[in-house]
């Protein structure tokens, strides 16, 4: 059992939430945490790096000259990777670089980020995120609060909430469906709706 405080929109303690999870050090699997990033950093590769071998470089259907008597080795086409302007052996060529992630891997990893997060002090549960719509106004109640970076969490899509934050330098924001790993790691703070961190906690069961 944890007990977390949770805050009003205007980030001050408004009570508290109970949850029958362990968020204690001990709860924290960096391995896992680990494994996910990097899938997900690999997934973000294009992968469309590419050289011309042999068969995909123009020309080269004529001998280039006989096969004796130049002094020469003897060449079949002008496409060869031993000639200039020729193939390039072994080059790289277009590939997936997606990693495969089992469910319950990724799901210690939420629940790693979660309780690390609260070790730290860095995780602040919100009974709704209000925004105006302006950055300005963001900015300047999360600089108040000293909580930039941060990672900004709704519970479903806030069309003012993200265009408050988007052009935030140290901030970004996404719905509680698109929550993300790699991005919670990269924010020192997590903002997120309490509408948000249960049903990000219904999914940890």
């Amino acid at each position: 059992m944890t007990e977390l405080n949770v805050l009003n929109s205007k980030f001050e303690k408004a009570g508290s939430l109970k949850i029958d999870r362990d968020f204690s050090v001990d709860s924290i699997n960096g391995t896992v945490v680990h494994q996910v990033v990097k899938a997900t950093l690999a997934g973000r590769r294009q992968g469309t790096a590419m050289t011309k071998t042999k068969g995909f470089v123009s020309g080269g259907g004529k001998k280039p000259f006989k096969q004796k008597g130049t002094g020469n080795a003897r060449q079949g086409s002008t496409r060869s990777p031993l000639m200039p302007g020729g193939g390039t052996v072994f080059g790289p060529t277009p590939r997936d670089y997606t990693q495969k992630v089992n469910k319950k891997v990724m799901l210690n990893a939420i629940a790693s980020v979660l309780a690390d997060k609260h070790q730290a002090g860095k995780l602040h549960i919100v009974e709704t995120i209000e925004a105006t719509g302006k950055t300005k106004d963001m900015f300047k109640t999360l600089t108040t609060r000293g909580l930039l970076p941060a990672l900004v969490i709704t519970t479903e899509v806030n069309e003012k909430v993200n265009r408050s934050v988007s052009n935030l330098a140290r901030a970004k924001y996404a719905p509680v469906d698109g929550f993300s790993v790699y991005e919670a790691i990269k924010f020192e703070n997590l903002i997120i709706e309490k509408g948000a961190f249960e049903k990000l906690l219904s999914r940890l069961v």
